[in-house]
């Protein structure tokens, strides 16, 4: 997973770095059904809890039709307060974690999106006392984005002869 430059930023559709709204997970449902029963990914500092639906389990979670700002992945990031005192700290650190997210999404989006009617829930929880720099932070987004993406696409033992 490379970070777009000048070069390669011209292969990629236009927009496709952008971060809009509806990746952002917001709908109460949706972060409680991520909490009770998401599974864990770590990288230190980060932390990834994660849940995959089916289109049928996402509608089921709402009362009325299903919400028309959901995105097939959804995002949140979390530092605790108990971790980073001062809100300016906390600030610094979310933007870091949404920049090196931003930058690294495709390739799971991608997989994602070919997959078919499955939605992906995530909340990046930071664990450290410590601030990371961006630099720090980027190559273990990277390696929590393709663990992630490893589980969710790998063929089981059984089907794999051939």
């Amino acid at each position: 997973m490379d970070i777009p430059t000048q070069d390669n930023t011209q292969t990629l559709a236009k927009g496709a770095l952008r971060l809009p709204k509806s990746e952002r997970l917001r709908h109460r449902t949706l972060v409680n059904r991520l909490f009770e029963k998401g599974e864990a990914v770590y990288a230190y500092p980060l932390r990834l809890v994660y849940s995959v639906m089916s289109a049928e389990e996402v509608r089921s979670l709402f009362k009325t039709a299903l919400p028309s700002d959901i995105d097939r992945v959804q995002f949140m990031i979390t530092v605790p307060k108990k971790k980073q005192r001062r809100a300016v700290n906390r600030v610094l650190v979310r933007r870091r974690i949404r920049e090196a997210y931003r930058l690294t999404r495709l390739p799971l989006k991608e997989a994602l999106m070919a997959d078919g009617s499955k939605y992906l829930s995530m909340a990046f929880i930071y664990q450290s006392d410590k601030i990371y720099d961006y630099k720090d932070l980027e190559p273990k987004m990277e390696k929590l984005l393709k663990r992630l993406n490893d589980k969710l696409f790998s063929i089981p033992a059984d089907n794999q002869r051939e």
